[in-house]
Formats: structure tokens, sequence, C-alpha cells
């Protein structure tokens, strides 16, 4: 029986998190989809997952930067890109070669409309029964909160961004 995960919150490592059970489920020789949404930029993360024969990755080549920044010509490309990577990810959850979907920023790409909202919801309210679907981002949508068997919300208590040091190679990305 696949259950559904969500990692939310406003705090760092959500996709931390997420790569952490990727790791674990192919340790155990598990079968493992890896979706990054919204983010293009070099992730060292992935640089590893990439090593590990279990684990697929799909994401978006471009990086487009933060939703505030992004115009609408941005908007609409990133949108076409995550409409293609998810229904590639839909197909392989629905051909039974998968034993676990991660969709990293799931919920900030749905929140922002950067997707097609009827498939993101049709995949999660009627995923395969043995799939675990993983689910990261803010601000998830009630209906996904739901259907979740596991919610996880890590809160920011401190972050060092907020004293001037930006994003670290090895450790934010």
């Amino acid at each position: 029986m696949g259950l559904i995960h969500i990692y939310c919150g406003d705090g760092k490592g959500k996709t931390t998190a997420s790569v952490g059970l990727a790791v674990r489920a192919a340790g155990a020789g598990l079968k493992v989809h890896f979706v990054q949404l919204l983010k293009g930029n070099e992730s060292s993360e992935l640089n590893i997952l990439r090593l590990i024969p279990e684990i697929t990755i799909s994401r978006c080549e471009k990086n487009y930067g933060f939703t505030f920044s992004m115009t609408s010509e941005d908007k609409q490309n990133i949108t076409e890109s995550h409409n293609l990577i998810l229904k590639e990810a839909i197909k392989l959850a629905e051909s039974n070669m998968l034993n676990m979907l991660i969709i990293d920023e799931f919920n900030t790409a749905y929140q922002h409309g950067l997707l097609d909202r009827e498939l993101a919801k049709n995949l999660v309210l009627n995923k395969p029964e043995k799939l675990e679907l993983i689910l990261t981002g803010r601000n998830p949508d009630k209906i996904f909160i739901k259907a979740a068997d596991y919610v996880s919300e890590i809160s920011a208590v401190k972050h060092p961004y907020k004293n001037g040091i930006t994003a670290r190679r090895g450790i934010e990305y």
C-alpha cells in the first residue's frame, strides 16, 4: 500500500527530507522518480541522486527564479515545462514501473498556477494504489492535506538569510 507524504512550511529542509526518503527507498531496492518543479539551477543533491541506479530525475532545465520575479512569459514557459514533466511522471506511475514518486515544490507550483491544477489534483486523489507519493513545498492546498497520510510542517525559527548570508553550495544547494 502506498501512502501520501507532504513536507511543507517556511523552514529549510523540505527538499532535503524528500531526498533522504528517496535514498532510503533506493537503498531498499525501490524504484524512485524524483521530479523537481520551479528549480532549474545547479543542485548538489541531484548530483548524488543521479549516481543511484534506482532513481530517475525530471526537472526544469532552465532557472526562472522566484515566482515573484517571473514575467508573464516566464510563467507561461515554466507552466508548459511543468505540465510535460508532470504528464511523464504520471505515465511512469501508471505503468507500475515506480514504487515512489517525489514531486519537489509541487505545492508551490500548484498554489501559483504553474501547472495544470486538474492534472495535479487527479494525480494526488487517484494515485496508483501501491505508489508512495511525496509532495513538497509551502502552503499545500487543503484538499491535499486531507488526502495525505503524513504531513510534516517545517518551520523557520532562525535562518542565516536574514543576516545577509546567501545560499551556500553543499548546504542550501
